[in-house]
């Protein structure tokens, strides 16, 4: 398997794809999984409905293919759509918990967004800081930090404009900078 990791393969794939090339379109979903799964596990907290979220967004990228301009970058296009499908479960999860907070079964309030997530010392505690930044931080900073995205790219991600987004990375990682510092002084920092 060849890697996508440079433009002209990645063109190559995607137009083979395109043309319904079932090897060159699973070879887009294992190139964009890892990054797919990490994008949507930090912005959903949920193992569960992190695959359901990129499952969808592979599906969806894999029917609308055929509307996909070659001459615009792929990235921003389907972190759009994994974007778009996160938020939609979000909204989602919060009129579940409004529900919730109004007499249904305890047992659905019992499902812990946080504990599919499994990381030691730093990385927990880093995920922890993260998972309480506002959803539109989160994106921001895992677009921007984790994805290795440009903020002209996390526009058409997210719909807003530049100066907003980088705020929304500033204000996230000022927040992030303040919980570890919290937990560093209170000694529940791990190394």
């Amino acid at each position: 398997m060849s890697s996508l990791s440079d433009s002209a393969t990645l063109r190559r794939t995607l137009q083979h794809a395109r043309q319904g090339d079932r090897a060159s379109f699973t070879q887009l979903v294992e190139h964009y999984y890892p990054r797919a799964m990490r994008f949507a596990l930090q912005m959903l907290r949920s193992r569960e409905d992190a695959e359901e979220a990129v499952q969808d967004t592979f599906l969806r990228v894999n029917d609308n293919l055929a509307r996909f301009r070659d001459d615009a970058p792929f990235d921003p296009w389907f972190f759009r759509i994994l974007g778009n499908r996160c938020r939609t479960m979000l909204a989602r999860r919060k009129r579940h918990h409004e529900v919730v907070e109004y007499g249904d079964p305890p047992d659905a309030a019992a499902n812990s967004s946080t504990a599919d997530l499994r990381h030691d010392g730093f990385a927990r505690d880093v995920q922890r800081a993260l998972a309480e930044l506002p959803a539109e931080q989160r994106e921001a900073f895992l677009l921007r930090h984790v994805n290795e995205m440009e903020y002209d790219e996390m526009t058409i991600v997210t719909g807003a404009k530049g100066s907003t987004l980088r705020m929304r990375v500033k204000r996230a990682i000022d927040a992030l900078r303040g919980k570890l510092q919290a937990l560093q002084n209170a000694g529940a920092f791990h190394e």
